[in-house]
């Protein structure tokens, strides 16, 4: 933990540095004694120590001082940091500035020059009001922060992108939290650099893009080989399972994702049905645990980064990028999986972000605090989501078209469900309609069975509906079902396309999209099981199926 700080500004160098070093002698086991002999250097100091995180506990400053008199910079310094405490250093000539300054600045306390011997006439009162700061003292947060307003689209992917990506943070809200505005005024703000994330180095990204953000976080943009055996495409559980096998087998791997690792499973806030974990553990744990054990071989990972499209030049697999760098493999795993299905209904497009999101209930449930809201989907996911969120918000909606859960979720979230007081289950229902300026203020429910129409108060909604794979990029070069999920193995020989497409002898393999040596693994390819354990299965298999290609060719 960061030591408190004392603060000393005065302009005459003895002075100052026979007040240092006798606050070094008393207080440097608990407290960082720092010093400058200009007023306007130290109000900067506050503001850059502000924007680390660091605490000033004390400020001690002489009164005449050419730059400016130590009541005000007193009156300045309090603003970013207004919980510490204030000591004038004060000749006495200057007693009566001194006395007006306890009622102007609320000053603590002032001292008379000289103040020797310091054991009589300087640590009773330092220790006095140190030990007064100490006694209301609340370590603040240590990590980054973002200060914005809750119910902003960029605020939310800003606040996903470093939740999905396992970076702690702390959420400001500009609009009620004393932090937020202390940040803003001592920086300079103005809304146009909301959301601004600060950084623990002191350094401030205002209203900043996520690959800016990834950038100073250290996370890899940038490919470093010009070629790779095996380029992984997607880090959920399928992508994850092939980049472990990959670099534990020694292949030269390249994982890319355009979020963050562990895909849609990585968001959901409990997975109770995976082997191994009778106690269940976070997307994002499992997530964790993954990335964590693939770097551990050696795979390179590049995030947050699109993949725009492939091409096959010869033997090799070249994978576009968004931002224009190409890179290439030997072999390719697809491993994309599925976004959720866009809500199309009035308002939804209008709020997403804003009240409307698709998954992301651990990101944003703390807004929810005892607010109502509702949850689109009858899968798991969705009541995963709806198990997490009834721990924040007031009331949580379960809507569904269905007429129960048992054709689409697991029995023990039901069980869950229904034993949960403040979760309720709307059947055979739809929201045809968000409502809102700037956020989401209301819902619009209509019962499909009685054609009842209702509006209600609803401080968010979190969608879960369909699944919509992630392969427009591929192009036309794979053979695709009707949903456009790829299509792998035995079932490209039997698709109509088959003899224009595949040109080689033997026939795929299991995993084998139309275009050899290009791999298809987890809920992207057609007839997968959608379930964590089935794609991480298919993840190693992919890797085993890689080796076989890479030794034929």
């Amino acid at each position: 933990m960061k030591k408190p700080i004392i603060l000393i500004v005065d302009d005459d160098p003895q002075v100052l540095a026979a007040v240092r070093n006798d606050l070094k002698v008393r207080y440097r086991k608990d407290y960082r004694i720092m010093a400058t002999a200009s007023a306007n250097e130290a109000l900067e100091a506050v503001v850059s120590l502000k924007n680390k995180e660091e605490i000033i506990a004390l400020f001690l400053s002489d009164q005449r001082m050419p730059d400016m008199l130590g009541v005000t910079f007193l009156e300045q310094a309090m603003k970013t940091f207004p919980k510490a405490k204030r000591v004038l250093l004060t000749a006495y000539s200057d007693i009566d500035a001194a006395i007006k300054a306890i009622n102007d600045v609320q000053l603590d306390y002032y001292l008379l020059k000289p103040w020797n011997p310091p054991e009589e006439k300087l640590y009773p009162v330092i220790d006095d009001v140190l030990q007064d700061w100490s006694a209301n003292y609340v370590p603040s947060f240590s990590g980054l922060r973002i200060v914005g307003y809750p119910f902003s689209p960029k605020t939310h992917h800003i606040k996903d992108f470093l939740a999905g990506n396992m970076f702690p943070y702390q959420f400001l809200n500009i609009e009620n939290e004393s932090t937020a505005k202390e940040l803003f005024e001592s920086n300079k703000l103005n809304d146009r650099d909301l959301p601004t994330v600060f950084l623990e180095n002191g350094d401030v990204l205002k209203n900043p893009d996520i690959i800016g953000v990834a950038e100073q976080l250290g996370l890899n943009v940038k490919a470093k080989e010009d070629l790779y055996d095996v380029i992984i495409v997607g880090a959920g559980p399928a992508g994850l399972a092939a980049a472990v096998y990959g670099g534990s087998e020694g292949l030269k791997t390249l994982l890319i994702d355009r979020k963050a690792p562990g895909g849609q499973a990585g968001t959901s806030s409990r997975i109770e049905n995976y082997l191994g974990f009778p106690n269940g553990l976070s997307g994002s744990d499992l997530a964790r645990r993954a990335i964590t054990q693939a770097t551990r071989f050696g795979i390179e990972f590049l995030s947050p980064m699109t993949v725009s499209g492939i091409q096959i030049k010869d033997s090799y697999k070249i994978i576009q990028l968004s931002n224009g760098v190409e890179v290439k493999g030997k072999s390719v795993v697809i491993a994309t999986g599925v976004d959720y299905r866009r809500l199309n209904n009035k308002g939804m497009d209008k709020l997403s972000g804003a009240g409307v999101y698709y998954g992301a209930a651990t990101t944003e449930a703390h807004t929810c605090k005892d607010g109502t809201v509702y949850i689109v989907g009858g899968g798991n996911s969705a009541g995963q989501g709806a198990m997490y969120l009834s721990k924040f918000a007031k009331k949580v909606n379960i809507v569904i078209r269905r007429k129960s859960l048992d054709a689409t979720m697991s029995s023990y979230l039901i069980d869950q469900i229904s034993n949960t007081e403040n979760i309720e289950l709307i059947t055979s229902s739809e929201i045809v309609e968000a409502k809102g300026d700037k956020r989401l203020l209301s819902v619009v429910l209509k019962n499909n069975e009685n054609k009842e129409v209702n509006e209600e108060e609803a401080r968010a909604i979190f969608i879960f509906i369909g699944a919509k794979p992630y392969t427009e990029w591929t192009g036309d070069s794979f053979i695709k079902d009707s949903k456009g999920f790829l299509i792998t193995g035995r079932a490209i020989t039997d698709h109509p396309d088959a003899r224009t497409v595949w040109k080689r002898e033997q026939p795929p393999y299991l995993l084998e999209t139309s275009v050899p040596g290009v791999f298809a693994a987890g809920d992207v390819r057609s007839g997968a099981m959608n379930r964590v354990a089935s794609a991480v299965g298919e993840g190693a298999i992919s890797i085993n199926l890689v080796h076989k290609y890479l030794s034929e060719n």
